[in-house]
């Protein structure tokens, strides 16, 4: 199951508070087979088959086919000097 970093959990929950979303809002990781690509978007709701992920009130909807290809990955965020947000996934330690 994807993991979340402390990092991402703080950025998830800062981008749901500045966008004034819904208590239960989260990000949503979609897989964009035509692009061979992952979403990231902030939704209101997860979807219908959407795995849900809450993380210290950080929630993270994840679409099946993210579910499988992150299974097994971490979800981390680094926000830089200029207040952009980057999330980045990697292999789980340990």
């Amino acid at each position: 199951m994807l993991t979340v970093t402390d990092n991402a959990v703080y950025v998830i929950r800062e981008i749901a508070a500045q966008q004034q979303s819904p208590e239960n809002a989260g990000l949503r990781i979609a897989a964009d087979a035509a692009a061979g690509s992952l979403t990231l978007t902030l939704a209101d709701e997860p979807t219908d088959g959407d795995q849900v992920l809450d993380s210290s009130g950080a929630r993270v909807f994840l679409d099946p086919e993210a579910a499988d290809m992150l299974q097994d990955k971490s979800l981390d965020a680094a926000v830089d000097d200029d207040g952009g947000v980057r999330f980045g996934i990697a292999a789980q330690a340990g």
